[in-house]
């Protein structure tokens, strides 16, 4: 279904610009940003490079560097001395990878540029006609599936899903977060006709609407592998599913069903199913959902099948999660948590969030803590004994994932938790959860999972899914320019490294 324009409103100054989540991909994904600058945060040093003069240029993204986001914060494990022999972190991806990042960095960190391409692929994942879809222009189609679409998706078909799965796994990723591409984001329009529509499961909306939908994400659940993760919407199952969450009534008897056998088999599978957050008023429908089915699939206290979606930058989340947590306390279920700060920014009332980005971080950081350590504390609120828990930290923030490290390697973490970037974003922070595996700076070292979140679906269905996200995130170029010196510097550095070689 196309996607129709999304609700404009004034936010305060510096609160849009700085948004990092992993739900929102920097404006024109099209010719995206790959790669996070962290200049609203400090930037954490190791003890030599402290030393260095004041005037030095702070990055943390250059591959040159080693791992920043091993924080000095009190409890976290020291650096080693070893530390700085280890390989730059950015020297574990490809170097087809590197050069389509830099490109595509070039590209979206120039004012100049990035406006007419965000217009650009508008035009593509919205065009029915035979030149501009993706999926009916062969030659468009190409271009595209070797360039933007080979960075940021999985595949169109079970081949080369797979194939992209496993070079992943072949990097040093621990597995991936797989997500079909069929979504549905509501315009005033189609507000006004779910509204309207009578909530009843007809033939029709069964084998048009729900079916294709719950093959489409079964099939996804066999393409994972065990360990892996599947994002899943419920709103791709179309009208009635956007209806009843609408009106927070039970799912129907087919789609309920189709629930079950989804959660069902991805339990024989060993594959974790993340129930996405969507638009505010959707929200307290699909929590339901989630709840129900967390109580009949979150049975073992050593891992969750099913884990919500928490938004950072709601004010009301911490309530939303501690009440969640309540009913996982009097009921002896596990409560799966996938947080982020937010994806929506675009579409949902002003009034949903929070006045500053920092306030957002704030509340993030907080949600992560409790969750992580179990314990309660000013942000998550609660009594008696904390729940048993388990954690996706879905963020490109790298002052997040240093706080989070910093709680694991002080053996403070009581939940079992991994780390989410989108693939073709953050991957100066993945890298460096990928070298933390590979080259830990102790023997006793805590276990770092990285995971790389990726779309399958045809060309033409995952660019409506990237300029979705393009969409809710149009200011981050200066983001992206670190990305690209980032890029830059290990193309650098690998052909000095020929060059001594030769």
């Amino acid at each position: 279904m196309p996607l129709g324009p999304s609700r404009k409103f004034a936010l305060p100054l510096g609160w849009a610009s700085t948004q990092s989540t992993v739900e929102s991909l920097p404006a024109c994904i099209f010719l995206a940003p790959t790669w996070r600058s962290r200049r609203y945060g400090g930037v954490i040093r190791h003890a030599r490079e402290r030393i260095e003069t004041s005037t030095q240029r702070r990055e943390i993204h250059s591959s040159d560097r080693k791992s920043s986001t091993l924080v000095e914060l009190p409890g976290a494990v020291p650096p080693q001395a070893n530390l700085e022999q280890s390989r730059a972190p950015l020297s574990v991806l490809p170097l087809s990878m590197i050069i389509r990042s830099l490109a595509t960095t070039v590209v979206s960190s120039s004012p100049i540029l990035l406006p007419p391409s965000l217009r650009i692929m508008t035009l593509l994942a919205h065009g029915n006609g035979p030149l501009l879809n993706p999926d009916r222009n062969p030659v468009l189609r190409y271009f595209l599936k070797k360039s933007f679409y080979a960075q940021f998706c999985a595949g169109e078909n079970p081949a080369e899903v797979q194939a992209t799965i496993n070079r992943l796994k072949n990097i040093g990723f621990t597995g991936v977060i797989l997500g079909y591409a069929r979504e549905i984001v509501l315009t005033e329009k189609q507000i006004q006709e779910v509204e309207a529509a009578p909530g009843q499961e007809t033939q029709k909306v069964i084998d048009n609407e729900i079916v294709p939908w719950a093959e489409g994400t079964l099939e996804t659940v066999r393409l994972a592998q065990p360990g892996d993760f599947v994002a899943l919407k419920f709103t791709g199952a179309g009208s009635l599913a956007l209806h009843q969450l609408k009106h927070r009534q039970p799912a129907t008897p087919y789609l309920s069903k189709s629930i079950h056998s989804i959660c069902q088999l991805a339990r024989e599978r060993g594959v974790c199913l993340l129930f996405d957050a969507e638009q505010d008023m959707l929200q307290d429908g699909i929590d339901d959902w989630t709840l129900e089915f967390a109580k009949k699939y979150n049975t073992s206290i050593h891992s969750a099948t099913i884990y919500g979606t928490y938004q950072a930058y709601k004010k009301k989340t911490p309530a939303v999660l501690a009440s969640h947590l309540a009913q996982a306390q009097r009921t002896k279920f596990a409560l799966g948590v996938k947080l982020v700060r937010g994806a929506y920014l675009g579409s949902d009332p002003r009034e949903c969030f929070h006045e500053t980005k920092a306030d957002t971080d704030v509340c993030y950081d907080g949600i992560a803590a409790s969750v992580l350590t179990r314990q309660w504390n000013a942000t998550v609120e609660g009594d008696g004994e904390f729940p048993v828990t388990h954690l996706v930290l879905a963020t490109h923030n790298a002052e997040s994932v240093q706080k989070a490290r910093a709680i694991c390697d002080a053996g403070g973490a009581k939940s079992g938790i991994a780390f989410a970037q989108l693939q073709g974003m953050a991957d100066e922070i993945s890298c460096e959860l990928v070298e933390a595996g590979l080259s830990p700076r102790t023997p006793t070292a805590p276990k770092l999972p990285a995971y790389k979140y990726l779309v399958w679906g045809t060309t033409g269905e995952c660019m409506k899914y990237l300029l979705r996200r393009a969409h809710e995130n149009k200011d981050a170029v200066q983001r992206t320019r670190s990305g690209r010196d980032a890029m830059w510097a290990e193309v650098i550095r690998r052909v000095k490294n020929a060059l001594r070689l030769a």
